[in-house]
């Protein structure tokens, strides 16, 4: 059946559709104008005649980072992080949070562990003894002084904790009767109803970690051990021409240092677009509904 709908109605969707596509094209096309500036030619770039779509079509630029040694071993680095922080990071939040989702007649002290982990959240060291605590344990320049400073992030601990209190109690007694260890309970019950939020905070650290790069300055003594985030900030000032060779000089005559930065910019956003859109139905979608009936 359709129904007539009134004329306010009918101007607030057309405002929502408006207000929306603006807010998407606000997201979109900065994308768009960098992919196009890094397919363009040196003088179109450099010019400015670029906009939404490429001038003097080329992948000169995609071509040279290929071969680029510093662009492919921070990108490795930062591949490296974030498989091996994220999966730190989740199971300390796993860990973390199945206890502290439990009442105070199950798990003794519950309260003073929930205010112990919070005060972190609005109370921190400092930077400068945050560097001597990395320093002082032999991490400096390794990749576990980019993971095991910020292995636990309490505000995705207290999501997950929340989560895991509105999953029925019932389920994990019945697993209990049926001999099931809290690990057991943790690892088939409540992991497996939990899909939508560990989606999105796996989401959520593995953005962190991609995205960071101030860490990398701060706890890595040399530009080679750069991850991807923190080598893209030295090009903001200036391209390192050290790096280029005579082999490479034959690539660079269509180049700019526009065309370089906006290629290698790109790249390092881009393994973030194509997870997203795997994760976004999780965002939405969840799986607890219907699963105990009383």
């Amino acid at each position: 059946m359709f129904y007539k709908q009134s004329l306010s109605r009918k101007l607030f969707n057309v405002t929502n559709v408006i207000v929306l596509t603006l807010i998407t094209l606000l997201g979109i096309l900065p994308f768009i104008h960098l992919l196009s500036v890094s397919l363009s030619s040196n003088v179109a770039a450099s010019a400015g005649e670029v906009s939404l779509w490429p001038v003097g079509f080329t992948l000169d630029a995609y071509h040279f980072l290929s071969k680029k040694a510093e662009f492919i071993r921070s990108f490795v680095i930062s591949l490296e992080r974030v498989v091996l922080g994220t999966a730190i990071n989740m199971l300390l939040v796993f860990l973390t949070a199945y206890p502290l989702s439990k009442t105070n007649e199950q798990f003794r002290f519950r309260t003073v562990y929930v205010w112990f982990f919070a005060l972190t959240m609005f109370f921190g060291g400092g930077l400068i003894p945050s560097y001597i605590v990395v320093k002082e344990t032999g991490l400096m320049n390794s990749i576990w002084a980019l993971v095991l400073p910020g292995a636990l992030n309490v505000w995705n601990a207290v999501m997950m904790l929340n989560f895991f209190r509105g999953i029925p109690r019932e389920m994990e007694e019945a697993a209990t009767i049926d001999g099931a260890s809290h690990l057991s309970v943790l690892w088939r019950i409540y992991l497996p109803i939990s899909l939508p939020s560990i989606a999105t905070i796996g989401l959520f650290t593995v953005v962190g970690h991609w995205n960071s790069w101030f860490d990398g300055i701060l706890y890595m003594n040399s530009p080679e051990k750069y991850p991807l985030q923190t080598y893209l900030s030295t090009l903001v000032t200036a391209i390192n021409v050290k790096s280029i060779t005579i082999e490479n000089m034959s690539a660079l005559q269509n180049l700019s240092e526009r065309t370089l930065r906006t290629a290698q910019i790109f790249l390092g956003a881009l393994p973030i677009m194509v997870v997203y859109p795997f994760l976004q139905k999780y965002f939405v979608k969840g799986i607890t509904v219907g699963s105990v009936k009383e």
